[in-house]
């Protein structure tokens, strides 16, 4: 996994991570499904470049 892409997912999955706790916290539904979202994003983007690098080496 390139270490750009790598960074990439981890900082999305992050984001999410932290938008899907504060709608938790402030009850807002939104924003809890929005950051589920991104981090799903991440999750698949990881999973994309760990497929890669399998098939590279």
């Amino acid at each position: 996994m390139s270490n750009k892409e790598k960074g990439r997912a981890k900082a999305e999955q992050a984001k999410g991570k932290a938008k899907e706790t504060v709608g938790r916290a402030v009850g807002n539904e939104s924003m809890t499904a929005e950051g589920r979202a991104e981090k799903a994003k991440g999750d698949a983007r990881q999973a994309e470049e760990k497929v890669k690098d399998v098939f590279k080496g």
